[in-house]
């Protein structure tokens, strides 16, 4: 795949910033959802309270947390770190172990985030003495590639689900009708579109999208018809409910560092020690999927990254980047599918754009209107972006399988295994951690080729 711009380019201002918010369309929905994920639980605490994890928050926390990264790995790996949903139950259980309020529950979460983060510095330092040939003997293409294929594939359910869901209780054709615009557009603009159209492919698809499920949702609340209805457009009505005011343009996220430390009185070795079960077996599986997401990113660009500027980097980068993120009440973070697909299908992998996305991510957080206004992009929409999306990362797995000897056996059974495994949804649940179908794959994938393995041509 041919990059118009590679790692160290800097495209001109205007095209950046345009190009930045682009990749923060791509990685917004996904960040967001996490704490919307949490706080939709009941019983996050003994108190029974919600735990209030702020949507503002998780995302200025990717972007500092991305910022992070950048500084790790010398502005030379073009990665955007988003909240992970593996560490859903985790924080589940974080906050259900608060002895008594909210604030216990948010200590929770930065403690638990950095036990994640120490797994990550501890593997960071064995990498940087022992190399990084072990892996690529423990993980090789026929391991990563439909390991990485999955990641995708694992992902189809969810944007056909987004693609017929209309948030404003309209008809599902209708909504299907408005993703599939958006999908069609966002092909024709990164196939046809000339310069500039086709390095915002997905600006493009989504602004068409948004438009036609607006035009269908004006004529349904005109006519009295429900089932024309797609977007919601409550969030941004009850922005200027009250009328025009400094709040309805700027409004401080919800740090949890502003009240976390203060049920530090209550923590016990038993609250910690459960914290430290729930997140650090996670944090392994997480590392996998970092392992997978950098090797895709490296084919994408043509450049190793696990060598330049080294795994050690990339792993201290994410570690530490979710630590600083957590304290400001983001989620643990993880390398973004969607971000590298983004990468790939613009052809833009300037890290100069994936800084000016994260420093975006900061001061978006604090600005109402376009949190509202992404809200109320409607699930349809998103699900045509994410058919496009999700598709780009399991082809680009199966990319990565074109140099493999499939008519050895050996090769044909461990990429078998790893398919049918994560596409299949095999989990396995131990305690209060489960092994994602991701994770599962993987594993069982690293076995196979490692029995097999030994067999000569």
């Amino acid at each position: 795949m041919k990059m118009v711009f590679n790692p160290g380019d800097k495209p001109k201002f205007g095209a950046n910033l345009v190009f930045a918010i682009q990749q923060l369309l791509a990685i917004m929905a996904a960040t967001l959802v996490v704490p919307v994920i949490i706080n939709s639980n009941e019983g996050l605490n003994a108190a029974g309270i919600q735990a209030g994890m702020s949507p503002a928050a998780a995302l200025f926390g990717a972007g500092i947390g991305t910022f992070v990264y950048l500084l790790f790995t010398k502005f030379r790996s073009p990665v955007f770190l988003g909240s992970s949903f593996a560490f859903i139950g985790s924080m589940v259980a974080a906050f259900a172990g608060a002895v008594s309020s909210v604030a216990l529950g948010y200590l929770g979460l930065i403690i638990g985030t950095v036990f994640a983060g120490l797994v990550y510095v501890i593997i960071a330092i064995i990498v940087k003495f022992a190399g990084v040939n072990w892996i690529n003997k423990l993980m090789p293409a026929v391991v990563i590639g439909p390991t990485v294929a999955i990641i995708g594939l694992s992902l189809a359910g969810n944007a056909i689900g987004d693609l017929q869901k209309a948030p404003a209780g309209g008809h599902a054709l209708i909504a299907v009708v408005c993703g599939l615009v958006t999908l069609v557009v966002t092909t024709i603009a990164s196939t046809y579109g000339k310069k500039m159209a086709k390095l915002i492919p997905f600006i493009i698809g989504i602004l068409a999208g948004y438009a036609v499920g607006a035009i269908f949702t004006v004529i349904g609340n005109v006519a009295g018809v429900d089932a024309l209805k797609v977007i919601d457009f409550s969030s941004i009505t009850a922005l200027w409910a009250d009328g025009i005011t400094v709040n309805t343009f700027f409004t401080l996220p919800d740090f949890t560092f502003l009240t976390a430390f203060k049920g530090i009185g209550e923590l016990n070795a038993t609250y910690i020690s459960s914290i430290a079960v729930a997140y650090i077996p996670v944090a392994f599986v997480v590392f996998a999927e970092h392992i997978a997401d950098h090797k895709n990113i490296s084919s994408i660009i043509e450049k190793d990254l696990l060598e330049e500027p080294g795994l050690h980097r990339t792993l201290l980068g994410d570690g530490v980047g979710s630590m600083v993120g957590a304290f400001f009440g983001g989620c643990p973070n993880t390398t973004y599918g969607e971000s590298v697909a983004c990468v790939a299908i613009s052809g833009n992998a300037s890290v100069f754009t994936i800084g000016t996305t994260a420093v975006l991510a900061i001061l978006i957080s604090f600005l109402a209107p376009f949190v509202a206004f992404v809200n109320s992009i409607p699930s349809c929409v998103m699900g045509g972006v994410c058919i496009a999306l999700y598709g780009f990362i399991a082809v680009s797995g199966l990319k990565m399988i074109q140099k493999v000897d499939l008519e050895q056996n050996n090769n044909l059974f461990v990429v078998s295994t790893i398919l049918i495994c994560g596409i299949g949804g095999l989990t396995l649940t131990f305690g209060k951690v489960t092994l994602t179908s991701i994770a599962c794959a993987l594993i069982l994938g690293i076995l196979v080729n490692i029995i097999l393995g030994k067999k000569k041509d």
